[in-house]
């Protein structure tokens, strides 16, 4: 009776605490990660500018040709990336389901012989691939994630990951303009915001990680931080030798 009850008790507490990570990262990850590209490729730049010693107008006028110039490049970038990888998939399951229709009986052992090799018996696993081929398109969704690896019912759209891209990296790049937009006339209080926003970034994405949230936004803080440094560097440098 101790015995039933510790199971129990150890079914309950299973159930209970049995939760995992997302590790696919969800809508988080694209978002951040395209907010955070945006914010150093957009900070680097107008820091570069700035080191040339060039006028406030110059460098408000270089951040925001470099949101736009960014946000659409990576608009079409993830549209044509995810269209073509849409494409290829519907190509694929194109094959699958002529297979399916010209040579019924070789998918269906194909499917029974994968499932022997995942440890299922001979006769069940013949079994199961006969039950699940009754129905056609129950069979190319079957096989499309056993063999091809997707879910014919979830593929990405590439005018979502367009959208998305254009406007994190929008987000991002717009917050070292922020500054100059609300009038201010040096650069520190663009770097110290773009400073912030890639802590707060790197932060983020701790929740799709297993680091902790100072250690993952420090780490974009510094990496961010460095690059910025670097390209007022090579703008000063630029800049005096011209």
């Amino acid at each position: 009776m101790s015995i039933i009850e510790t199971e129990a008790t150890l079914h309950e507490a299973h159930r209970d605490n049995h939760t995992h990570r997302d590790v696919n990262g969800g809508w988080l990850r694209p978002a951040v990660f395209g907010a955070m590209d945006g914010l150093v490729s957009n900070l680097a730049l107008m820091t570069g500018v700035a080191g040339g010693a060039v006028s406030q107008q110059t460098i408000v006028i270089t951040g925001l040709a470099g949101l736009a110039a960014g946000a659409f490049s990576m608009a079409a970038g993830e549209y044509t990336s995810v269209a073509s990888q849409r494409e290829l998939v519907q190509a694929e399951l194109d094959v699958e389901r002529r297979e399916l229709r010209k040579h019924p009986a070789d998918e269906m052992a194909e499917l029974a012989a994968l499932y022997v090799s995942r440890g299922v018996q001979p006769e069940l696993a013949r079994e199961v691939a006969e039950q699940l081929s009754h129905d056609p398109e129950q069979a190319l969704e079957i096989h499309a994630r056993e063999e091809l690896g997707i879910d014919p019912d979830d593929l990405p759209s590439p005018l979502v990951a367009a959208v998305s891209s254009f406007g994190s990296f929008a987000l991002g790049a717009l917050l070292p303009v922020l500054p100059y937009l609300l009038g201010a006339t040096v650069l520190w209080p663009a770097v110290l915001l773009a400073l912030v926003g890639l802590f707060a970034c790197g932060a983020l994405v701790a929740r799709v990680t297993a680091r902790s949230w100072w250690y993952s936004g420090l780490r974009q803080l510094v990496l961010g931080g460095t690059a910025a440094a670097l390209t007022y560097g090579l703008g000063a440098l630029f800049g005096a030798a011209l």
